[in-house]
């Protein structure tokens, strides 16, 4: 694991690790975390989804605080095929909401997608759009799509809520061409 320097908020220190390195007992932890921070409503399909990747988390005296993770995604975009850094799990412990945490974490899957990816994707819920909004995330204007079992589907329900973020400057996909997703079990984003 690699200890990531002092946070902005009150001396916070964000670890990241591959999902390999963070050991049975620490991902129980997260995933009972996410479990609570999404009352419930993270499945089975939503914690595989956010494992394979580079997690970034916050602990304190009471546990996992803030958990977030940038796994590898292929898509499809003007006849190229993208690696892309796609965000997962992220979520804050209820008592430590509203304190920055989720920022800080967003900080370091950023840095991430920066060194190791053609830019960032994710699937904002209404109550996380501002977060992401506010850190430079752009909502995708062009179509979703998923190349799946029996080909290529619209994913007209996706559309409005997936983000985007140039990794290190670099320019976003054209928005008059669909952006065309790897599939996978569950939520295919």
């Amino acid at each position: 694991m690699v200890r990531v320097g002092e946070g902005e908020t009150g001396g916070v220190t964000v670890t990241t690790a591959a999902t390999h390195e963070l050991g049975t007992g620490r991902l129980r932890a997260i995933r009972r975390m996410l479990d609570t921070a999404f009352d419930g409503d993270f499945s089975d399909e939503d914690w595989d989804h956010a494992l394979g990747g580079v997690h970034a988390c916050i602990e304190d005296d009471h546990g996992i605080a803030a958990h977030g993770s940038v796994v590898m995604r292929r898509v499809l975009h003007n006849s190229r095929s993208y690696r892309v850094g796609y965000v997962e799990g992220v979520g804050v412990r209820a008592d430590r909401r509203r304190q920055g945490l989720a920022g800080l974490v967003m900080a370091e899957l950023e840095r991430v997608i920066d060194g190791a990816y053609a830019f960032g994707a994710l699937s904002a819920s209404d109550e996380g759009a501002a977060l992401y909004r506010a850190r430079g995330w752009e909502p995708w204007k062009g179509r979703i799509e998923v190349l799946g079992p029996d080909g290529i589907v619209r994913l007209p329900d996706e559309e409005g809520s997936t983000y985007l973020r140039p990794a290190a400057g670099g320019p976003l996909p054209d928005p008059t061409a669909a952006l065309v997703f790897d599939w996978r079990d569950g939520d295919v984003l």
